[in-house]
């Protein structure tokens, strides 16, 4: 029997949940999105569209109802709408587990009553909780949005004493949590996966390398010792156990000087770091994603090759329509969204670069370089 699959969100991760399942016509007979973006990415390929905000009870009660299944590809859905629903639709990840993870106090709070590793951290109400957090934790240190932050805009490094009241006003009023600054020398992360019948798989360990707190390029599998393999597995595989609900999530990890491993946080959806996996794996996060909302057998997490992912993102100089970019190279697989206006550091598109000829991660990063110029957006 097919389903009508409902989806929170329709940029580019859900562009790519609606290309797998529109390769899935025996279980997903038609996708609809929720997003306030006209002929958002996902319209492109072939949803439907409920044009409103992610958190508009009316426009997710609607959705409900239309679908057979929903899921997320943001994290912004009202949890509390979503539980009142399941009457409704089913709906994957819970909705217990989206509201834990929506708020990073509860996540790192359920995390650390779970016995799973995170950087030390306290809630702030006021300035004077900062000054305290600090004389615990020590300088640097990092203020966070509890709430609505992704791709480093909730966050606030505190350098001194003296930033504690430019770091509070910068969040006007928004809940908010102290987290220890972690030296760490590596930031890694782990696709997880789990079906409604409970089976979970994981992909090889990746290496991430942000700029400006967006990623920009994954490297898979991950430039690390067995020893780091196995402790980020184990700690994936643990946090999969805990939290509620099917579906692809993305666990991202610091590896620290000593390497040691602390989570520094979940997202209960399909991942940057994971679009690898779209051509380095047999079974790519976005279908592993679908069969674990339906109840499917979990395909193979399998890395078949060495793959580099590179984001495009939209350059500081300007904002507003770009040329279509064309990087052609053997090997290399190009992926826009179909976002029309450019904005600073904004994810436009991602590549993968993949081994062939046993190519070495250091083969495809000299590769990746002389690339690059290639990758820059410019106006029309």
């Amino acid at each position: 029997m097919t389903k009508i699959l409902g989806i929170i969100g329709g940029g580019q991760l859900g562009m790519m949940i609606t290309e797998a399942a529109k390769k899935m016509p025996e279980h997903v007979s038609k996708i609809i999105v929720l997003d306030p973006t006209e002929n958002c990415p996902a319209t492109q390929v072939g949803a439907e569209q409920i044009l409103a905000d992610f958190k508009d009870k009316a426009a997710i009660i609607e959705l409900s109802e239309k679908s057979d299944i929903i899921t997320y590809e943001i994290e912004s859905g009202d949890s509390n709408v979503l539980k009142s629903v399941e009457k409704n639709a089913e709906i994957n990840p819970s909705p217990e587990t989206l509201h834990t993870i929506q708020d990073k106090f509860l996540q790192k709070t359920f995390l650390k009553e779970h016995n799973i590793p995170v950087p030390e951290f306290i809630e702030i109400s006021n300035t004077d909780d900062v000054r305290d957090g600090l004389k615990k934790f020590g300088i640097p240190a990092v203020l966070k949005a509890r709430r609505d932050a992704y791709d480093g805009r909730g966050n606030f490094k505190i350098n001194s004493e003296n930033d504690v009241e430019k770091a509070f006003d910068y969040f006007k009023g928004q809940k908010l949590m102290l987290e220890k600054f972690v030296s760490f020398k590596m930031e890694v992360s782990v696709i997880a996966a789990r079906n409604t019948k409970g089976q979970i798989k994981t992909y090889p360990l990746v290496e991430n390398i942000h700029e400006e707190n967006i990623l920009r390029e994954t490297i898979a599998p991950a430039r690390v010792s067995s020893d780091v393999t196995e402790k980020a597995e184990k700690i994936a595989n643990q946090t999969m156990d805990v939290l509620k609900g099917a579906g692809v999530f993305g666990i991202e990890m610091f590896v620290t000087q000593n390497d040691q491993i602390a989570i520094n946080e979940i997202a209960p959806r399909v991942h940057n770091s994971g679009h690898h996996t779209l051509q380095s794996s047999e079974t790519s996060q976005f279908e592993q994603h679908l069969r674990a909302i339906l109840g499917l057998e979990l395909g193979s997490t399998k890395l078949l090759r060495p793959t580099i992912m590179y984001n495009i993102l939209g350059t500081k100089s300007f904002e507003g329509e770009y040329k279509p970019l064309e990087i052609l190279d053997e090997n290399l697989f190009l992926k826009m969204y179909g976002k029309k206006i450019s904005k600073p550091m904004r994810k436009l598109g991602h590549f993968n670069l993949i081994s062939t000829n046993n190519e070495s991660i250091e083969d495809l990063l000299k590769k990746l370089e002389s690339i690059k110029p290639r990758a820059v957006v410019q106006s029309v």
